[in-house]
């Protein structure tokens, strides 16, 4: 071995790797700024770039991938997470909906809280939108019932999860069809003044 092949090997051994942002989630869940709440089997975390003016991210601390790696096992684990959905809702004032996407961009099974107002300037792209507001958005109760029923998750097909990514933007309150962003951004701030008015 050459003495630079040596020292760049010593390099890579004593330099610290460098952790994906898809595994994000398992750092959070360790931050004590990040938790709102903590149980045996839950932990509860602030979304860092929320979607909206409310948005928790629910965790298992056993590691679970996603919710295609769910069984029969863990159908008291999803339950706790209804129980905390519905704790968190008798908290806020704000209309509330709880699920998983199709195809989660994070390591670690997590479930989505997020108020309806859609309200935020993290929510930036049509992706965005779309991965919220269209069936790419699984429900918590859907989800518990098809693991109840058939004791896992059914993965979406591809063809389907391009659809509904791609979808043309509509407003999740009105019928309203924006073609850009900005306008939609806009067009949900008229929802928040008349809720105020």
């Amino acid at each position: 071995m050459s003495k630079r092949s040596g020292a760049a090997m010593a390099v890579n051994l004593n330099s610290k790797k460098p952790k994906h942002w898809s595994l994000g989630l398992l750092e959070s869940m360790k931050d004590p700024e990040c938790i709102v709440i903590k149980s045996k089997q839950v932990v509860v975390i602030k979304d860092k770039y929320p979607k909206a003016k409310i948005h928790y991210l629910v965790l298992p601390e056993a590691d679970i991938n996603s919710i295609y790696a769910l069984d029969k096992s863990h159908i008291k684990l999803l339950e706790e997470f209804g129980e905390i959905f519905e704790e968190i809702k008798k908290d806020e004032k704000l209309p509330l909906k709880a699920g998983f996407h199709a195809v989660p961009s994070m390591q670690r099974l997590h479930m989505h809280i997020i108020s309806t107002d859609m309200v935020s300037p993290c929510l930036k792209t049509k992706l965005h939108w779309n991965s919220f507001t269209t069936k790419f958005f699984r429900p918590y109760a859907d989800v518990l019932e098809e693991l109840k029923e058939k004791g896992c998750i059914t993965k979406m097909a591809p063809e389907l999860v391009l659809s509904f990514k791609s979808s043309e933007l509509q407003c999740n309150q009105c019928s309203y069809k924006p073609k850009t962003m900005p306008q939609l951004k806009e067009h949900l701030l008229t929802h928040i003044k008349k809720e105020n008015n």
